[in-house]
């Protein structure tokens, strides 16, 4: 009976293995036959057909052609089999998976853990094995389907009828023979080879099979069980602290050995796997570290004064080690998907101490004491964060950290509250937040909600230094940007023309924007909820909703995708604006300042903005046909309101197309004066001579009277009069006039400068002088100094300008003569009387 079974038991593995592969195969595409295989199996078909007709061909020919045929078929075979069945790579690797698989079956069933980051860690090894599973499995059916197609081939030779026919001629006869020999020992040599390989490829299919079986019943536990950890962190799953021994299950020394123990191991997991991102880390770490320290040393050697500059950038320019250590370690932690919590708790540590180095160099000397302390305490709290089970001695530490964590609090923010100018911003508020989470962790435990508390107070300490480093993240790129454009000033790069504070201003706001959703991204890590509230977050965005009716549907996702998208393409624009704007200032030749580059930026905006709807429609899954639903709305709203919207639109387009205005220009429109600061979709922007922005549409530059003074060129004609008096040599003013006007390097000598004699006044002869200004934005000064130096000539010259002079002639009647003496004389006598009164009374 042993013997029987020893002799068909690997027959009926091989029959189950192809059993079990047609029926996976089945499911699959038919693969598309190659030219070769094509016509073989036309050549297998006739031949077929000649048999069923009973048309037996035995010439020699035909024999030939056949033996040719499987010849050939045999040499691809043996080729297929050389170059495409290598599984040596998944033999080796299998094993490390075998052996995986018992971990983490060991790890689940002997787990009791007091966080959930070990279960998601755990979860995620299976996640990533069951990718290396999914692709090992691909390539071997795809090795499996080769090896079942040569076995097809194979067996049609065996089984072909007109090999059998030997020639009548007895020397055809020995040729076909020897040939015929020939393919049977190939095709018994390469029928054995196959049947072997497709057994190797069989076992190593049931063996990962198997492999992915198990881990699928593993993630299910584990899933249960984070299910059930859930429900237990709010419940109370232990007795208060006065009955604390009365179910302890686990002493310290246990917990403690089989903490080490598993955080060994999935430290060492972890250290073997995603090394890109382990590699961008490093990088990340590596060239910001070159940035700021090139930067540092450019200031250094560039200014004159650098101490006074890196005085703005004391965080990268005096700890450019810690200042680097801090961005590395708040961002790269973030790119990895569920690390162990041993691997973020190492990174946490050289974050909180880089920030420790930070606070002392830059902080009050109180704030330094307070976080040292809480230095010392996180510490300990990530040491009780690591504990795989919950034991009394954990339990005590947790509550007499939430309590000692509260007390120190509470006594540092007395001292803030005194005087809170003198901290970081917030430091108040986020005190007494920090306290009364802390109070609720020592509360918690005190009534048996241990893994509450521990959550509460991991997440309350966690997350404060977790603040504070991404405020320090924020001002250190801010100040890093700082450097970048302090250490280049003096070059002719384009960040040497760029203003830092229009650049902090817009950029400090997306910063601050982005730190504070990579903090609530750690919370809710802390928290451990993350994949409750992505899931949740997820399902709301992506889940159909209908408007109006069910032809109308949308989801929220494709909304937020949509406005993000011309959001993006705003900031876009705004970008290109302004670097534009930039590369005009950077320019040397005042003809490049105001040229089309310039101007054409709304043209820019205007492609951006239509681009970028575009792809806000496409990317939003937005239908296209609802989009003239849309439009004739807009058509609508035209008709009934919107008239002076669309023809200021219409009106930008023409002013970007045919450019009567450029960035630059100085115009008049509408008794207003000033410089083109900016061309937009719907309005312009120009800068009048008082400070003033005045905002016009640009239907008003299209539809009234624009003076463009710099259209062409910049130059103007300046004119002024000049009063001489009656009696000076008109020759000599002329020529005094025009040898002043010559001699001077800012008024331009084509045209050449001209003088007239104007007029002749009442009290002067006027003179007119026509000269041109070669920039129109100096006129005013070089007209002020242009009469400056004709009064000063003029005294030299003994040239006199006159003023306003008038003589008075009276004519008075007898009778007015007589009442201006008697009014005259009257004015007399009472002065005397005066006079007499006063001595009198003395």
């Amino acid at each position: 009976m042993n013997r029987v079974v020893k002799i068909f038991a690997p027959l009926l593995l091989i029959l189950g293995l192809f059993t079990i592969d047609c029926v996976a195969q089945s499911s699959k595409k038919e693969r598309k036959l190659s030219v070769r295989d094509s016509l073989r199996q036309s050549i297998l078909r006739r031949d077929s057909m000649m048999r069923s007709f009973k048309k037996s061909d035995t010439t020699i020919n035909t024999l030939l052609q056949k033996i040719e045929y499987y010849t050939s078929s045999f040499n691809q075979i043996k080729t297929s089999l050389s170059r495409n069945i290598d599984t040596a790579d998944i033999s080796t690797g299998l094993p490390s998976f075998e052996r995986r698989v018992g971990l983490i079956k060991t790890l689940i069933d002997n787990d009791r853990s007091s966080t959930l980051r070990y279960l998601y860690a755990i979860r995620d090894i299976l996640t990533r094995s069951d990718t290396q599973l999914d692709i090992w499995q691909e390539r071997l059916s795809d090795i499996n389907a080769k090896l079942q197609q040569n076995q097809s081939e194979l067996s049609a030779m065996s089984k072909d009828s007109g090999l059998r026919i030997v020639p009548a001629d007895s020397s055809l006869r020995t040729s076909f023979l020897v040939q015929k020999i020939a393919i049977d020992s190939k095709h018994k040599r390469l029928d054995t080879i196959n049947k072997k390989l497709l057994l190797k490829v069989g076992l190593l299919q049931n063996r990962v099979a198997s492999v992915y079986i198990s881990l699928i019943d593993l993630r299910d536990q584990i899933d249960l069980k984070i299910r059930e950890f859930s429900v237990q962190a709010l419940s109370d799953e232990d007795n208060s602290i006065w009955h604390m021994g009365d179910n302890t299950e686990t002493d310290f020394p246990s917990a403690l050995s089989k903490t080490i123990n598993m955080n060994s191991r999935l430290l060492n997991f972890f250290v073997g796997r995603d090394p890109l991102i382990h590699f961008a880390g490093l990088m990340i770490l590596v060239l910001f570290f070159i940035w700021i320290y090139t930067n540092t040393r450019k200031v250094m050697h560039v200014k004159d004064a650098p101490h006074t500059v890196l005085e703005h950038a004391k965080y990268v320019a005096f700890s450019p080690l810690t200042s680097t250590l801090v961005v590395t370690f708040a961002i790269v932690p973030n790119f990895y998907d569920h690390p162990p919590v041993v691997v973020l708790e190492i990174f946490f540590t050289i974050l909180i101490a880089s920030i420790l180095v930070l606070v002392k160099r830059t902080c009050p000397p109180e704030l330094f004491k307070f976080m040292r302390i809480l230095f010392c305490l996180t510490a300990v709290y990530s040491f009780s964060n690591l504990f795989v089970e919950v034991c009394d001695t954990d339990r005590v530490i947790v509550l007499l950290l939430a309590l000692a964590t509260a007390v120190v609090s509470y006594r540092f923010y007395l001292v803030v509250k005194k005087e809170p100018g003198d901290y970081l911003p917030y430091t108040v508020p986020v005190l007494r937040f920090f306290i009364i989470l802390l109070t609720a962790s020592f509360l918690c435990n005190l009534f048996g909600r241990v893994t509450l508390s521990k959550i509460i107070g991991v997440t309350a300490v966690y997350n404060l230094w977790l603040a504070l480093g991404m405020y320090y993240l924020v001002q250190i790129i801010m100040q890093s940007m700082f450097l970048q454009l302090e250490g280049n000033k003096n070059s002719n790069s384009l960040s040497s023309f760029i203003d830092f504070k229009m650049l902090q201003n817009k950029f400090r706001s997306i910063l601050t924007v982005l730190a504070a959703v990579l903090w609530l991204v750690m919370l809710t890590q802390n928290l451990s909820i993350e994949d409750v509230v992505f899931t949740y977050i997820k399902n709301f965005l992506t889940q159909t909703r209908s408007l109006g009716g069910a032809n109308t549907t949308f989801t929220f996702q494709s909304i937020i995708i949509f406005i993000a998208v011309i959001w993006l393409s705003s900031v876009a624009a705004r970008i290109i604006s302004y670097l534009y704007e930039v590369a005009g200032k950077s320019a040397t030749d005042i003809d490049i300042l105001k040229k089309k580059n310039r101007t054409s930026t709304l043209l820019i905006k205007i492609a951006v903005f239509a681009v970028g709807f575009l792809l806000a429609v496409t990317a939003s899954g937005f239908p296209l046909d609802k989009i003239t639903i849309i439009i004739s709305a807009f058509g609508i709203g035209i008709g009934f309101g919107l008239q002076n919207i669309v023809n200021n639109l219409v009106s930008g387009l023409i002013l970007a197309f045919e450019k009567p205005i450029q960035i630059g220009d100085i115009i008049e429109v509408d008794n207003r004066s000033g410089t083109i600061m900016e061309i937009g979709i719907r309005s312009s922007k120009i800068a009048t001579s008082d400070g003033a922005e005045v905002i016009i549409p640009n239907g008003d530059l299209i539809s009234h009277h624009v003076i463009n003074w710099t259209l062409s060129n910049n130059n103007r004609r300046v004119e002024l009069i000049i009063g001489v008096a009656y009696g000076s040599d008109i020759e000599k003013v002329k020529q005094v006039l025009t040898d002043l006007l010559c001699s001077r390097e800012d008024i331009m000598d084509n045209p050449a400068p001209l003088v007239f004699v104007h007029n002749l006044n009442e009290s002067s002869v006027d003179f007119r002088l026509l000269f041109w200004a070669a920039d129109i934005t100096k006129w005013l000064s070089l007209k002020s100094n242009i009469l400056t130096d004709i009064y000063a000539t003029f005294a030299q010259e003994g040239i006199e300008i006159p003023f306003p002079q008038r003589d008075l002639h009276l004519r008075l009647t007898e009778t007015q003569t007589d009442l201006f003496a008697g009014k005259a004389k009257s004015n007399t006598n009472a002065d005397r009387k005066d006079v007499d009164s006063g001595i009198s009374g003395n």
